[in-house]
C-alpha cells in the first residue's frame, strides 16, 4: 500500500470534487509515468502511489469508507470497518487504470512490453451472517460452510491433464501480450494487447485434465469455525485471511469476509455502542417516586425513580451498554426513557377517588401545565 494519505498523494483536499479528482490524476500520472522516467525507481514508485489512490478516490462506495475508516478498510489489511469493497480479488495494476485514460499507445504510453502471467492473488469472498441482539453484543462462535474454487486435486491447479505440463504459449513465447502496430492521427502506434492464443496466460494446455475440465479448479464445500468478537454491527466485515480463492500462477489466496446482519430485539435499542429502551412506570410511582428494576443488557438492576418523575425523563447508565469490537475495554452507555401510563377501565369508585384527588391539587402541583398557559396568554396579548 502506498505510503500517505491519498488524498496527499493526489495533492486535493477530501471535499474535493470528481472532476478535481480526475485532473490531479491525469497530471500526475503523466509526469511520473515509467516511459518517461526510464530507470527512475522513485517515480515508478510515486506512479504506482498516484493509481493506487485514484483507484480508491474515484470509487464512490470505496471513498466513503476511506474517509470514514482510512486504508484498512479498502485493503482488507485492518479489522473492522464499515465494509471492504475490493472483493473480486484482481490483482492492483495501476497500468489498468492509466490506460482507461489515455489508451493502450496513445503518445507511447503503456507501450511498454510486460508480462501479464505473474502471481495474481485469489478472488476475496463475502459471507452474510445474521446474528442475535445478544450474540453481537456478547461475541459468540458459530459453525459456517461456504462454496468456493479449489484447486483442481487431480491436476493441481495446472488444468493439465496429470502426467502432462502445460505447454509455452508459442505465439507470445510465454509473456502472455502481443504488440502490434496501429496508424493513428498521431502517426503509428505500438499497441498491447493479450495474447488470443493463450488468452493472456503464456501457457497453452494440449490435454486437459478430465476432473476439471482444464480449468485447474472444482467448486469445493468448506466449513469453518468461526469466533464472532463481541460488538460487531449489522454491516460490519470480520476478516478471515487466505479462505477466499487460490491464487494464479503462484498467487496468494483471497480472503473470506463475512458481513453481519444483527436482528431487532424486542427491548433494546442500539446505537453504536449504546443501548436504549423505554420502561413503563404508574402514576403513583411517577408522583411518589419507587424503587424498580430496569432491564440492562447485563440483566436486570434495581434504580430509584424520584419522586415528581414525568413522562420522557431518561437517566444514563455508563458502561452497561455495547462493548467497543476494537477496544474491548470500552462499554457504552446504557440510557433508559420513562414512559408514564395512564390507567385505563377505571371503575365507579376508582373514578370518585380520583376526582377527588385531583381536586385537591392546585396551580402549585402543575409547575409545567402553569408555565404553558402563561405563554400562551401572552402570545395574544
Amino acid at each position: 500500500m502506498a505510503s500517505g494519505d491519498y488524498y496527499d498523494i493526489l495533492g486535493v483536499s477530501k471535499g474535493c470534487s470528481d472532476e478535481e479528482l480526475k485532473k490531479a490524476y491525469r497530471k500526475l500520472a503523466k509526469q511520473y509515468h515509467p516511459d518517461l522516467n526510464p530507470g527512475d525507481k522513485s517515480a515508478e514508485q510515486k506512479f504506482k502511489d498516484v493509481n493506487e489512490a485514484y483507484s480508491v478516490l474515484s470509487d464512490p462506495d470505496k471513498r466513503r469508507k476511506y474517509d470514514q475508516f482510512g486504508k484498512g478498510a479498502v485493503d482488507g489489511s485492518g479489522g473492522f470497518g464499515g465494509g471492504y469493497s475490493g472483493f473480486g480479488g484482481a490483482e492492483f495494476d495501476p497500468m489498468d487504470i492509466f490506460n482507461s485514460f489515455f489508451g493502450g499507445g496513445f503518445g507511447g504510453f503503456g507501450g511498454s512490453s510486460r508480462r501479464r502471467n505473474g502471481p495474481v492473488k485469489g478472488a476475496d469472498l463475502k459471507y452474510g451472517m445474521s446474528l442475535e441482539f445478544m450474540e453481537a453484543a456478547f461475541g459468540c462462535e458459530k459453525d459456517i460452510t461456504f462454496s468456493r474454487e479449489d484447486l483442481c486435486p487431480s491436476c493441481k491447479g495446472s488444468g493439465a491433464q496429470p502426467g502432462t505440463a502445460p505447454e509455452t504459449c508459442p505465439s507470445c513465447r510465454g509473456s502472455g501480450r502481443i504488440q502490434t502496430q496501429t496508424q493513428t492521427l498521431f502517426g503509428m502506434t505500438m499497441v498491447t494487447k493479450d495474447c488470443p492464443a493463450c488468452g493472456g496466460r503464456g501457457t497453452v494446455i494440449r490435454t486437459p485434465c478430465q476432473n476439471c475440465s482444464g480449468k485447474g479448479r472444482k467448486v469445493t464445500k468448506r466449513q469453518l469455525h468461526v469466533k464472532v468478537p463481541a460488538g460487531v454491527d449489522t454491516g460490519d466485515l470480520l476478516p478471515i485471511y487466505g479462505e477466499g480463492e487460490p491464487g494464479r500462477n503462484g498467487g496468494n489466496k483471497g480472503n473470506l469476509y463475512i458481513e453481519f446482519k444483527v436482528k431487532k430485539h424486542d427491548v433494546f435499542v442500539r446505537q453504536g455502542r449504546n443501548t436504549f429502551c423505554e420502561v413503563p412506570i404508574t402514576l403513583a410511582q411517577a408522583a411518589l417516586g419507587a424503587d424498580i428494576e430496569v432491564p440492562t443488557i447485563d440483566g436486570p438492576m434495581s434504580y430509584h425513580v424520584k419522586e415528581g418523575t414525568q413522562p420522557g425523563d431518561q437517566v444514563s447508565f455508563k458502561n452497561r451498554g455495547i462493548i467497543d469490537k476494537n477496544t474491548p475495554s470500552i462499554r457504552g452507555e446504557h440510557t433508559v426513557r420513562f414512559v408514564v401510563e395512564i390507567p385505563t377501565k377505571l371503575s365507579e369508585e376508582q373514578k370518585k377517588l380520583l376526582k377527588a384527588f385531583d381536586s385537591s391539587l392546585s396551580d402549585k402541583n402543575y409547575a409545567k401545565k402553569n408555565s404553558f398557559f402563561e405563554k400562551v396568554k401572552n402570545i395574544f396579548k
